[in-house]
């Protein structure tokens, strides 16, 4: 069985990677003789790809193709592998906000159905548990609009308020997001403070992303606060 998977493993992986090289649609003949198997395996081939989210297009005589996008092929793993993958996707499941958690359990999900049985089975072997953050609130909180600035080297407009209930209003350059036990922060230069802040996300009351982008490169910006953090 774990022979007849990697073998399939390794034909789905040469069939992404010539799709990959590929510019323009490769019929399916072409592509079924380059992989030495019929064009019923390579239909199911496809097929397998298109449901594990490969965006491949195209139809049996006509060709195919696929397109620019994310997508990890399947993986092999060894039992310590898939022991790490498994336990960091439960830390994410748990203290991530509400986004994270659901996408780690699609992948858990997606990584169940291409691995062999026998691995995790291994894996479920061995218990392994993670705490329940220390805050109930952190579980339904949603975080993507600060990820997207992040992403798109937006400044963010906020109102935060201090330890002492003491609000003002903000505007911050958002370079990453801290997760921990007890809290969530959101570490970002601060331009009426002129200098790296740390923002916890549940005292932050109102947020905006503007269409004014960063000054600087977030790369150096975050390059920059590493450094001042290195030396405290």
């Amino acid at each position: 069985m774990a022979v007849s998977f990697t073998m399939r493993t390794s034909r789905l992986l040469r069939l992404l990677q010539i799709l990959r090289k590929s510019r323009y649609p490769v019929c399916g003949r072409e592509l079924a003789q380059e992989l030495g198997t019929s064009l019923r395996t390579l239909y199911r081939d496809i097929a397998t790809l298109q449901a594990e989210g490969a965006d491949i297009e195209g139809e049996p005589g006509v060709g195919y193709v696929l397109n620019q996008g994310f997508f990890l092929p399947p993986l092999m793993f060894s039992e310590e592998e898939m022991f790490a993958l498994m336990l960091g996707m439960k830390w994410v499941s748990r203290f991530g906000d509400k986004p994270l958690s659901e996408a780690s359990k699609q992948i858990i999900a997606k990584v169940k159905r291409v691995v062999p049985e026998t691995v995790l089975e291994a894996v479920a072997a061995i218990p392994n548990g993670v705490g329940n953050p220390a805050e109930e609130t952190f579980t339904g909180e949603d975080l993507g609009d600060l990820r997207e600035a992040i992403r798109r080297e937006r400044k963010l407009k906020i109102r935060y308020k201090n330890p002492a209930g003491v609000a003002s209003e903000r505007i911050i350059w958002p370079i990453a997001i801290g997760y921990f036990p007890n809290s969530r922060v959101l570490v970002g230069w601060c331009e009426v403070s002129e200098g790296f802040r740390h923002f916890r996300t549940d005292r932050i009351q109102f947020r905006v992303q503007l269409q004014d982008g960063f000054p600087r490169r977030r790369s150096d910006l975050y390059i920059e606060w590493q450094n001042g953090q290195s030396t405290r």
